[in-house]
Parts: structure tokens; sequence; C-alpha cells
């Protein structure tokens, strides 16, 4: 079997005090957040384009670049997911180039939730962990639960009492006994993360924090390869934690590193939250270094309404080094981004791609991001999952009797003779 463990250890991104690999996500000196670390130049006569070539189209064919020690064991399938040229999106906000990588297909739960669950589940698994949850707004909910009942662990998760009732059904229906917590986001971490202490279960997004953020990375490293192993100008995303915009930079850092991409890295990368919970777009756009939390996040954007994001400190360093910029939107953007979306690509996103979509046109309009460069658009979860959001802005279907006389006059079509 090829080697596959190619990550050293873990490093703190504040002191750089170096850990091995465990459930472990901070530093006890300085309770610094934990990052892996690679053996690149070990890893680099393993991953060339042909041998990827060779690999199926999953998150997997980048496995050198991921936290294992063996093979992936639960998520098998998981990534792949579509570059879509958007161009009838382009053209409604006035851009050249524009792409949409589309994670709301994502397998199995529709969202790229999937990406970073899948490596987490592993890990616990190598780590002989046999009990697993995780604190949710949604999306990480119904990864969690699907694949842990995919590979028989017992599952806890915890959500905030109000999450979407599609998101609460669509995690329950694995099997995984949820838990509604009467409080913010921020709340219920606290409490997953005294339980994650006090028994030794797995988090995903707690103690098993490092091995679950590097999932993000093959967001980037799909976007680099669908581009025919090259780097888009700009990349807007999504920031709820704030580590994705982090890890799809490192992907794109890492490509440059092993080989795979000649160019430097020089994409900028912009930050897209609601107004409703914007504590890293706060962060950015006062020039303060560290982000404000909100205490009480209100907005239809669930999925990102994190009031004090593990990764904002970071997040904002790396957009303001990139040269990006962070913008947030209000509910009524929001509804308005999904519609556009849908309705000129006929991809139906959450509230978390609305925000992006809208946030993308705010930057463009602002003379942020310029209109004659290349643009990736992140969408991170299906709308089918968000549905009440868009209730109230479409209309009822028209209702009419059974004869063409009735459809004819409803689409305004004038009855024209039929020669015989």
């Amino acid at each position: 079997m090829p080697r596959t463990d190619f990550a050293t250890g873990m490093t703190c991104r504040v002191c750089g005090k170096l850990y091995p690999k465990s459930a472990i996500n901070f530093c006890v000196d300085d309770f610094g957040p934990l990052e892996v670390s690679y053996d690149y130049d070990a890893a680099r006569p393993a991953l060339t384009r042909a041998e990827l070539a060779r690999r199926p189209w999953n998150m997997w064919r980048y496995r050198e670049l991921l936290p294992l020690d063996g093979e992936p064991t639960v998520g098998r399938d998981v990534g792949g997911t579509p570059l879509v040229r958007a161009d009838r999106l382009a053209d409604a906000l006035g851009v050249e180039r524009l792409w949409i990588k589309n994670d709301a297909v994502n397998f199995p739960t529709l969202s790229f939730k999937d990406r970073v669950v899948s490596v987490a589940l592993s890990k616990a698994r190598e780590f002989g962990m046999r009990t697993v949850g995780c604190a949710s707004t949604g999306n990480l909910a119904n990864s969690v639960a699907a694949q842990a009942a995919s590979a028989g662990l017992e599952t806890f998760i915890l959500v905030p009492a109000d999450l979407e009732r599609t998101k609460i059904f669509g995690t329950a229906v694995y099997g995984a006994k949820v838990i509604g917590v009467t409080g913010t986001y921020d709340e219920v971490n606290r409490v997953c993360t005294q339980i994650a202490l006090k028994y030794g279960w797995g988090f995903v997004n707690v103690n098993l924090r490092p091995f679950y953020a590097e999932g993000s990375k093959t967001m980037g490293f799909e976007i680099a390869e669908e581009l025919g192993w090259r780097f888009p100008q700009h990349v807007v995303a999504p920031m709820a934690g704030g580590a994705l915009i982090g890890k799809i930079h490192k992907a794109f850092t890492e490509l440059h590193n092993i080989g795979l991409v000649d160019a430097p890295v020089t994409t900028k990368m912009y930050g897209a939250q609601a107004t409703g919970c914007n504590p890293i777009a706060d962060c950015v756009k006062s020039g303060r270094e560290r982000h404000k939390p909100v205490r009480k996040p209100a907005t239809i954007c669930k999925s990102l309404a994190i009031g004090d994001p593990a990764d904002g400190y970071f997040a904002a360093k790396l957009i303001r080094q990139t040269g990006g910029w962070a913008e947030d939107v209000s509910d009524e953007e929001i509804v308005d981004g999904m519609l556009l979306l849908a309705k000129t690509e006929g991809v139906f996103a959450e509230t978390a791609g609305g925000t992006t979509v809208a946030v993308a046109r705010k930057l463009i309009e602002a003379g942020r991001i310029p209109r004659d460069e290349e643009i990736v658009l992140c969408v991170t979860g299906n709308g089918l999952k968000t549905q009440d959001a868009v209730f109230d802005a479409l209309e009822p279907p028209a209702t009419i009797a059974a004869t063409l006389a009735a459809f004819e006059e409803l689409a305004g079509l004038k009855a024209e003779p039929v020669l015989v």
C-alpha cells in the first residue's frame, strides 16, 4: 500500500510549539489553535499530475495532503464537485469570467461539510473513538449524523433550539441523538467542549478540529485542478467559523509548494457574512486586528451565525494579506442572491450561497473586484435545506381550468386558427 501518512504533527498558530497528532485543538501554553503540519518534501514524489489523473474524482485523490495515517474509512466518495462556468450570472453581475464551485451537490448531505466530516470521523476511528458529535448550525449536524451512521458510530448532535426544522429533521433521520440547546451557537459550542474534555468523545469541530479543518483544503485543490492547474484571481467564500477561506488559500499554497502549480499564489480572498452576524467582516472593514464577538446573531442565514468565530483573527489577517476584502449583506439581499443564482444558473443554494452571491455583487459594484478578472464563488450548501427563506419572495402558482383556452389567457397567447 502506498504511503499516506505525511502529516508530521500539529503546530500552534500563535507560538509555533509542536504537538504530536492527538485529539486536542489548542496549545496548552497560550491557547492558540493547532494546525496540522506536513512533510512536503516526502509527499512531493507521490503527488504528480499523472498520478492524480489515475485516481477517482473525489477529495481523497489528494490524500497525501490530508492528516490520516492510513486510508480513509469514512466518506470515501465525498468531494469531486463541479466548477460551473456561470456565464448568465456573470452577465447579471457585469463581469467577464465567473465560476461557481458548487458543493451544494456534495455527497452525501449536499454541503461542503461532508469534506471536513469525512476527515474528522476517519481520524476519530484511527484514535479508536466510538462516540462522536458536534456543535452545529445545521449542515455540520446533517453530515456528522449521516457519515457516523455509515460508520456505525454513536452520535450526539447539539444545535441551537431555533434551528431550521429541515436541518433538524435532516439530522434526526440518520438516528443521531439530536439535542436542541436554548442559546446561541457559541453557547452550544461551549457545552460540546465540556463534554469532549470530560468524556473524551470525538467532537469534530472541538477536539478534532485541527483534522476536521484540513478537509476544507480539498475545495481549493479541486478549484485549481478544474481550472487546469492554475489559481483564480479572486475567490469569494462564506465565513462562519472562518476556517474555510484560510484553508482554500492554504490549499493553493500547498499545490505551489508541491509543484503541481508552477505560478505563485496571488489570489485575493474575500469573505462573505450576513449583517446580522458579521464579526469577521466588521473586523476587516473597521481595521481592527481582532473581531468583536456578536452576542445575539439575528439573521436568516443561520449556517453562518457564529458570533465568536474560532478562526476569526486568522481569516481577517489572511484577507488583508492577500489584498482582498470582506462584506456583509442584509437578509433581503441574501434572498435576492439566492434567487439570482437560481434563475441564472439553475443552482439552488442555501442562505450562505445567497450571502456569497450578494456580497460578490456588492464588492463588484464597489470596484473592489475588477469586472475583467476571473472570479470563483464558493457555494457551500443546498437550498433545499433553507426553503423557508425564499417562501415569501415567490408567488404561489397560478390556478386555471383544465382547458387550452384558460392556459392561453393566462400566458397572454393569442389563439390562431389552425389551417387544414
